[in-house]
């Protein structure tokens, strides 16, 4: 099983980012390689697809949403990368009045020989969510 996990401050109450991060179907608005996502459903259960600028599309499950500390966690239902298992968290923590820390990570199995260009890739997609929040709120 692999693992990533990527945080960052964001000059940002916790409240405000967590409302930006627990609507699913919004990661366009703040993950610069996501250029389009769309929701079927809502709540819980619901599945977003996300198109990426390289014209590749990624299906991911709404597992689990908790309001009250700040964590949402997804599946990765269909993808053109060679993943699979894969289970992502976000969790939003107060720091002060003013900041709080975004938290992206993953489990996930991928094909022998794939590992690290599958952590640096998902590594990349993390960072571009941690300035996408700082740049957008």
């Amino acid at each position: 099983m692999q693992k990533v996990n990527v945080s960052g401050n964001i000059n940002a109450p916790a409240d405000e980012v967590w409302k930006r991060v627990a609507n699913f179907g919004e990661l366009d608005q703040f993950v610069e390689a996501v250029t389009n996502c769309t929701t079927e459903g809502t709540g819980v259960g619901s599945v977003r697809t996300l198109t990426m600028q390289d014209g590749g599309e990624v299906k991911e499950k709404l597992e689990s949403l908790d309001n009250d500390n700040r964590v949402l966690t997804y599946s990765m239902v269909d993808s053109s990368m060679p993943i699979e298992n894969y289970t992502g968290t976000i969790e939003v923590k107060r720091i002060d009045d003013e900041q709080s820390e975004f938290i992206w990570s993953s489990e996930f199995e991928t094909d022998e020989g794939a590992e690290d260009e599958m952590k640096e890739a998902l590594e990349g997609l993390y960072t571009l969510g941690v300035e996408g929040l700082n740049n957008s709120l």
